[in-house]
């Protein structure tokens, strides 16, 4: 089994096309050391994952500034609030400098963050000191989670 970056389950390279089978298979997925598993009391099946095994496919905004939530939806309909045990993190691709966000949902399984939904987060930003630096990030949670640094936003 694999999953795709865009959170498509696939058995024997055939994509799987019944949701409430992704979402039970989700269930049952958990991540030791840097491999995933599909685990049922009797078996412990190793599953190819691309990226991460969920995809962000939208989130709720509640409250403002630092009395901010943020709510996650993944594809496989977990509900996750970015918070203290749940952050937010952005990983850049060194060449081409390309963000790549992710939430945590749950056991060390994170969730990418799709890209309209990461757009609209952009959108809710705000610039904080962190680490003797301004960063541009996001609150939630109580917790400011940097995405960027200040100087390398584009002032247009």
């Amino acid at each position: 089994m694999r999953i795709a970056r865009d959170g498509t389950w696939f058995y024997l390279g055939t994509p799987i096309g019944r949701p409430e089978l992704v979402r039970l298979f989700s269930t049952i997925l958990r991540k030791d050391g840097d491999r995933h598993y599909l685990i049922t009391p009797v078996e412990k099946v190793g599953i190819t994952v691309d990226d991460a095994p969920f995809v962000a496919v939208d989130f709720e905004v509640e409250g403002t500034g630092r009395a901010q939530t943020l709510t996650f939806l993944t594809n496989v309909g977990d509900e996750t609030i970015a918070g203290p045990d749940r952050p937010i993190r952005v990983e850049r691709d060194p060449e081409t400098g390309e963000p790549s966000p992710y939430v945590l949902v749950r056991d060390r399984l994170e969730a990418l963050i799709d890209r309209k939904s990461f757009y609209r987060l952009v959108e809710i930003g705000v610039n904080e000191p962190h680490q003797g630096e301004d960063w541009f990030g996001l609150w939630s949670g109580g917790v400011f989670f940097p995405i960027i640094p200040a100087s390398e936003l584009d002032p247009s």
